[in-house]
């Protein structure tokens, strides 16, 4: 489901990333309360990573490797902030290409207090700082879920390097691809000039000069492809790149012979529930807008989390005979998940529904699927994030539709919401998810292999065997 672009060049999908200065288009304001919203919302994706995401997974390792799920989730929140600041920004929310920006807001160039970013609506702008410290922590967020597919028995040298390579090479391409547009600012603007031009040639120039802003934008939101928070851009990405790591590296040693529980499920209860309290910030957030739009992504963060928690504990209970607290919180990260695309489109019980599939087709993936193909993803991170992302991606298509109780998609241009087709919409939605899945699987692949060339990717048998919160860290979690 698309909607029809005006003479060729024109709808600017309504999605989360966006071209920060457009004061050169129009005379924005910002909004005191949208700012205040956006910090707190950036506030809370720091809390899902650190302690949320750390927490959760540390509680599903073995004690003696808590400590190490810690620091390996730590330093990816830390590292990528830095790169962030350096050039991330720079070479994903600047224009340069369809497939990755350039430099001209490298080490935070023009970043002043003074300047603005785009929200949804034209001349209504947020702080670009702000916005900057919002999608920074979208970037710190997104490597840390790869490390708990190879859990337990990666050197931390590997992960040290690993992850700057991955966030530049496979991250800021995938983020500038799927969120990086001209903003509506620049759109409006280049629409009235077209409207108001008297004759031929300034028409032709005018509409010159709007087809020129129009194709300002990624490979994958050029085609049309909606994704409101991140399914492509953070869980596909995670996801498939976790897999491949996984099948890289291989089992943990005595993987299907050696009881491997979680040693804390009350510390993956706490994590989990950080993580429903802080995804608010990273689906609600997306709207950039304090607004009515915000509120429909919070309604559908919490229905989709609540269905899909409930949808895995039943098939849980009735498939295994038992309903399962690490199933009731692995069915809510799921829903959450599955919803972060759909979130600002779809409709409450759309969300609902999907909230109840990605539970049931998560569980079917971490259970029936691992087992039967016997790969070692220590924390379910395909399972959950890959196979939930793509759920959530290409329902999305499916739920945005207004006659679902959708949004719809703006056309900027027209000044109106689009018309709806679902096959044109179904194809943008799965040439985004294809296209995330090579660049990261692939590229991933590649980027395990230098890794492993240069430092090792895996500890060794003793080592793994004693745990890696001595060997690699000389300390302990817990000293009883």
């Amino acid at each position: 489901m698309t909607f029809k672009r005006p003479s060729g060049a024109g709808l600017a999908a309504l999605a989360v990333g966006l071209f920060a200065a457009t004061a050169a288009y129009a005379d924005p304001t910002i909004n005191k309360g949208d700012n205040a919203w956006m910090m707190t919302s950036t506030v809370l994706v720091l809390l899902m990573t650190i302690p949320g995401l750390a927490l959760f997974y540390g509680g599903m390792v073995r004690s003696k490797n808590m400590l190490s799920v810690l620091m390996q989730v730590f330093y990816t929140t830390c590292i990528v902030m830095i790169i962030w600041a350096l050039y991330g920004y720079s070479i994903t929310f600047t224009g340069g290409s369809a497939y990755i920006g350039g430099f001209s807001k490298a080490f935070m160039s023009g970043i002043t207090s003074d300047s603005m970013a785009a929200t949804f609506s034209a001349d209504v702008n947020i702080s670009e700082l702000i916005y900057f410290c919002f999608q920074m922590t979208f970037a710190a967020i997104t490597p840390g879920l790869i490390v708990g597919a190879f859990a337990e028995r990666t050197k931390f040298a590997a992960i040290a390097l690993f992850i700057p390579l991955w966030v530049t090479l496979i991250y800021f391409p995938i983020a500038h691809m799927v969120w990086y547009w001209a903003g509506p600012d620049a759109i409006v603007a280049a629409a009235k000039a077209v409207a108001a031009a008297t004759d031929a040639a300034a028409k032709t120039a005018a509409q010159a000069k709007l087809e020129e802003v129009m194709a300002d934008a990624g490979q994958v939101f050029l085609w049309g492809a909606l994704d409101f928070a991140g399914g492509t851009v953070v869980h596909i990405n995670a996801g498939i790149a976790g897999l491949v790591g996984c099948l890289i590296i291989g089992k943990r040693t005595g993987y299907g012979k050696e009881l491997m529980a979680p040693h804390s499920l009350t510390m993956t209860m706490i994590g989990a529930s950080l993580l429903w309290v802080g995804w608010f910030g990273f689906n609600v957030g997306s709207n950039l807008e304090a607004n009515g739009t915000a509120g429909m992504a919070m309604v559908n963060t919490f229905l989709a989390t609540a269905a899909a928690a409930m949808a895995w504990m039943f098939a849980e209970w009735m498939t295994k005979g038992h309903p399962s607290l690490l199933g009731a919180a692995s069915g809510a990260v799921a829903g959450l998940v599955a919803v972060t695309p759909a979130c600002g489109y779809s409709g409450p019980m759309g969300a609902l529904v999907l909230g109840l599939v990605a539970g049931v087709v998560c569980l079917f993936f971490c259970t029936v699927i691992k087992n039967a193909l016997g790969y070692d993803d220590s924390l379910d991170v395909f399972g959950v994030h890959c196979v939930g992302g793509i759920l959530g991606a290409l329902a999305t298509g499916i739920l945005v539709n207004p006659a679902l109780g959708g949004t719809g998609v703006m056309d900027y241009v027209a000044g109106k919401v689009g018309d709806y087709d679902l096959v044109t919409q179904m194809i943008s939605q799965c040439k985004a998810v294809a296209t995330t899945l090579v660049w990261s699987g692939v590229g991933s692949a590649i980027l395990f292999k230098v890794v492993d060339v240069i430092v090792g990717l895996r500890v060794n048998v003793e080592v793994e065997r004693e745990g890696l919160d001595v060997t690699e860290h000389t300390e302990r979690a817990y000293n009883m």
